[in-house]
């Protein structure tokens, strides 16, 4: 009898012990925790993402741990696995390298965590979702705009760093603008290059042996981010040659702005970083919760096609760069409007 009786009370205290363990994962999905691996926060870019994605986050009630890997692909891993040992809930990345994660992805997978690819889309590995901008429709607008200023001429293409998904994009959308006027012998492609890690540094120097070879009979420059562009002004300034050749670029970074508002670059691609950010804090934290998020699209990332959601972005010019300081992403003072 006193046997039965301890029996009972045993049982009785495991099953109590078992669900005070149980109790923290049912308590993360109310309060969801966010492991976030950013490619580099030296680029002003990603500070912005990170500060719209805590405050997004907060606001939802959930936790954030911030990595930065410095543009470094084996850092971002051996972070991405102490995210892993950490036993957050989900693991937002913007990848250095897309195609070097997929192991590292499924070892996240495996201890039941959530994987949500941002801006830039990792490749060959099982991530739940993507979240970014149409980056093909980037490269065209790119395009675009350029010819709109230069519609015959010589042309170079300075496409991003061959680590990143997202510059390929951007290369076949600026293509399908260009192939019918290249076809029509309006415009000469001169050649193209990618630049490692978006160097500006690197642009420099392509665009500067671009305009030896060329004899400085340049027209336009389709650079792929705002980074490169301010290289290509750079070279560009040094042979008297600024704001007589097109460039382009994306992610109105603020000297890129001024370089639009001033001539010397015709134009930056502007995403509107708080709403990619807090998009992807409210994915993440709807992955966590079992929720279903709205998606729009659906990205090949060689594993497996991946639900996504595509963002709109906005052409800026001289004439419409008021519109940064409508949305608040810069004030009137910094980008030196009356």
């Amino acid at each position: 009898m006193r046997h039965s009786t301890f029996r009972r009370s045993l049982i009785a205290a495991l099953v109590a012990s078992t669900a005070l363990v149980a109790l923290p994962a049912l308590a993360s999905k109310e309060k969801p925790v966010i492991g976030f691996s950013i490619d580099d926060l030296r680029v002003e870019r990603w500070t912005r993402d990170r500060d719209y994605f805590l405050e997004a986050a907060k606001g939802l009630g959930a936790e954030v741990h911030v990595q930065s890997a410095d543009a470094n692909e084996q850092r971002q891993i051996s972070q991405i696995e102490n995210l892993i040992a950490r036993k957050v809930d989900v693991i937002v990345i913007v990848p250095f390298n897309s195609k070097v994660l997929t192991n590292t992805i499924r070892d996240a997978k495996k201890a039941g965590i959530k994987v949500v690819s941002y801006d830039r889309l990792i490749l060959n590995a099982d991530v739940d979702a993507y979240i970014s901008f149409d980056n093909e429709r980037v490269g065209a607008m790119q395009a675009e705009g350029v010819v709109k200023v230069v519609p015959k001429g010589n042309y170079y293409l300075l496409g991003g760093a061959p680590t990143d998904n997202n510059a390929k994009l951007l290369r076949a959308g600026q293509m399908k603008v260009l192939k019918p006027y290249v076809d029509r012998g309006d415009i000469k492609i001169l050649g193209d290059q990618w630049v490692k890690e978006w160097s500006p540094e690197e642009a420099l120097k392509i665009t500067e042996n671009v305009l030896t070879r060329n004899a400085n009979k340049v027209d336009a420059i389709i650079a792929s981010n705002d980074g490169t562009a301010g290289g290509t002004v750079q070279a560009l300034a040094a042979q008297k040659l600024a704001g007589k050749v097109a460039v382009s670029g994306q992610d109105a970074e603020l000297a890129a702005v001024r370089r639009v508002i001033a001539g010397t670059q015709t134009l930056t691609v502007y995403k509107p970083i708080r709403e990619i950010a807090a998009g992807a804090a409210k994915l993440a934290v709807q992955l966590v919760k079992g929720e279903k998020p709205a998606f729009n699209a659906q990205l090949d990332n060689g594993a497996k096609k991946v639900d996504s959601v595509l963002l709109a972005p906005t052409t800026i010019t001289k004439a419409n760069a008021d519109l940064l300081v409508t949305d608040k992403f810069f004030t009137k003072e910094q980008l030196g409007l009356k």
